[in-house]
């Protein structure tokens, strides 16, 4: 399966950020991908007020993606804000494109390192896995890179690439961990992650701000926890095949999801 990572930089304005999912899912698909991930926050930049900015999943912002998509031949996975029962929103995962048409709420809310998620945005409680060309594919999003848990449990419902768009949060050691991270979490599934990250907001000549933007940097890890291939800081994209019959053979090998005992 040939998928591309679409590591951009989101602005506050959802209509300007359609312009890069459609540059984004055109360059994928004159590159031969099945399928083109974006960041976590696509549609809006974390740092303003996102009850304004949510919209539904039928609502136009999603079905200007969708369109994006069908004209392109390809599926986009994209961060989206739709609204939350209680008045927050989620932070939410949308499918589409290619006979696929999904969505996934982010389960792990990110109030750590100083921020709090969770005030303005409410958790998800579903696992979600996805079929793309006969292929189960996971849902995660940025923050659930920390939980195993999670990653094994998509392993157990035969996830054999798990995707993980993110707005990976700057600050000391946070490289070093979103690269341990991404790789432990195929390992621990046995399976292929591919992460995308926000790029570094400074490369285009913006601040970062206290909100998470993006470090850049996203990859595609393998089951044995190798770099299959990493995009630097700034906006790019990262165009990957990845053989899925590796993850049987790892899973042979490396039978974690079999041995384990919690």
């Amino acid at each position: 399966m040939r998928i591309a990572l679409a590591q951009i930089v989101s602005t506050p304005s959802p209509e300007e950020n359609l312009g890069l999912v459609a540059d984004g899912a055109r360059a994928a698909a004159a590159a031969g991908a099945r399928t083109v991930v974006f960041p976590e926050a696509t549609m809006c930049c974390f740092g303003v007020k996102l009850g304004p900015v949510a919209e539904p999943l039928d609502g136009p912002w999603a079905d200007r993606v969708r369109a994006i998509a069908e004209e392109a031949g390809v599926t986009v996975v994209a961060g989206m804000f739709t609204p939350a029962e209680d008045g927050r929103v989620h932070n939410t995962l949308l499918v589409t494109g290619g006979g696929v048409e999904a969505s996934y709420e982010k389960i792990h809310l990110f109030d750590a390192f100083g921020f709090a998620e969770s005030d303005t945005v409410a958790p998800g409680t579903g696992l979600r896995t996805i079929q793309v060309d006969g292929r189960t594919l996971g849902l995660t999003t940025c923050y659930d890179l920390r939980f195993p848990g999670l990653y094994q449990e998509l392993g157990d419902r035969g996830a054999q690439l798990v995707l993980a768009p993110a707005s990976w949060g700057a600050g000391p050691g946070k490289r070093e961990q979103w690269d341990l991270l991404v790789r432990a979490r195929a390992l621990d599934s046995t399976a292929f992650v591919a992460a995308c990250d926000q790029a570094d907001p400074e490369t285009v000549g913006r601040e970062r701000g206290k909100a998470p933007t993006g470090i850049g940097a996203s990859l595609v890890a393998s089951p044995y926890g190798a770099v299959v291939a990493q995009l630097g800081e700034e906006p790019g994209l990262l165009v990957a095949d990845v053989d899925l019959d590796e993850v049987d053979a790892a899973r042979k090998a490396i039978p974690v999801l079999a041995n384990r005992r919690f």
